[in-house]
């Protein structure tokens, strides 16, 4: 493999937030990025540093064409809103799939807790059963299934699971911008979709990012098929990443209830709110992934202070002025409840 190939990714899902995070971290580390999109006009202007080739994810032309020289290929693109998992979802892998294995390409794919359904530990590691009870959640281990095959088959894999994502560039769809705060407001009432008493796995972006960069930057020394946890930020008692939020944000919002009531009525209707009542179990359930393989491999997992990473979440979203970090800074300095 020429040193080109060692440096070139191709990042699918680049505007997305993971997908965006991981290239930019890349780019950061000396890689060059190039980067899929069907329209290569909006997107350079969003992130002119990326070299942007037209095409779609599910055309197998598009994505062997834009994987030319490259020597590893992120697969962070989703179906926008939810739309057509089912049908849209390993199609796009299958791609990605037949691509790298042409280039000689190693894959990169960021993973998440849907593989693990409400039978789960409270602690499962990367080798515990996965017996997914929601649609996404059996795709996502199909997903794994097929890169797992495709490394016996000479086609390396690295996957990543954590929780539920948050910071800037995080979808509109992520539980932090579409349940606990309203985008471009700010922040008055917080709604809380955990219960208290009930711990839940939370994932700032940039540490992904950073935990894949630095797993990429071993891959040599790696299995054929390396799948790791993350920690990220483990709200041990449901209240925790509420209470970062009103802390972050001066301490005077309230925190209320997540309205679940409303998701079951609107589930037949909104592909969303039907995904988001068959993850309920995800607040129900203390389910929280341990990190310990990745720590015996990194030494440690990249973590953004608490606060740190909710003030930049806020700011991005439009409910924080950037202006306003000094302030918030000072009543931190001063608050009774540490940041965590």
């Amino acid at each position: 493999m020429s040193r080109d190939m060692k440096t070139t990714a191709l990042v699918l899902g680049a505007t997305g937030g993971i997908g965006g995070a991981i290239a930019r971290t890349l780019l950061a580390r000396g890689w060059r990025i190039r980067a899929l999109n069907r329209d290569v006009a909006k997107a350079s202007r969003s992130e002119p540093a990326f070299d942007w080739v037209q095409g779609d994810a599910m055309n197998a032309g598009d994505v062997l064409r834009a994987a030319d020289g490259v020597g590893l290929i992120v697969h962070a693109v989703n179906p926008p809103g939810y739309r057509e998992w089912e049908r849209l979802v390993l199609p796009m892998l299958d791609n990605t799939i037949a691509a790298a294995r042409t280039v000689g390409a190693r894959i990169v794919l960021p993973g998440n807790v849907y593989n693990f359904g409400p039978d789960a530990l409270q602690a499962p590691t990367e080798e515990s059963p996965q017996h997914p009870l929601t649609r996404k959640g059996a795709i996502r281990v199909e997903m794994e299934r097929r890169l797992e095959a495709a490394s016996r088959a000479g086609v390396g894999a690295i996957i990543v699971r954590a929780g539920d994502f948050f910071g800037p560039g995080a979808t509109a769809n992520s539980w932090f911008s579409s349940g606990l705060v309203t985008p471009g407001k700010p922040v008055g009432t917080i709604k809380n979709p955990g219960r208290r008493g009930v711990g839940h796995q939370w994932t700032y972006l940039p540490d992904m990012a950073e935990t894949i960069a630095q797993l990429i930057e071993r891959a040599d020394r790696l299995p054929p098929f390396a799948v790791y946890h993350m920690d990220g930020f483990w709200d041990a008692d449901g209240m925790q990443m509420a209470e970062a939020i009103r802390r972050v944000a001066g301490g005077k919002a309230k925190i209320g209830r997540f309205p679940w009531w409303i998701v079951p009525l609107a589930a037949p209707f909104i592909p969303l709110m039907r995904e988001i009542n068959e993850m309920r179990y995800l607040w129900t359930v203390p389910l929280r992934m341990s990190n310990a393989k990745l720590v015996a491999e990194l030494g440690k997992e990249p973590r953004t202070p608490i606060d740190e990473a909710v003030r930049a979440s806020l700011v991005a979203l439009g409910c924080l002025p950037a202006a306003h970090r000094d302030t918030t800074a000072a009543f931190i300095a001063h608050s009774p409840v540490s940041p965590g």
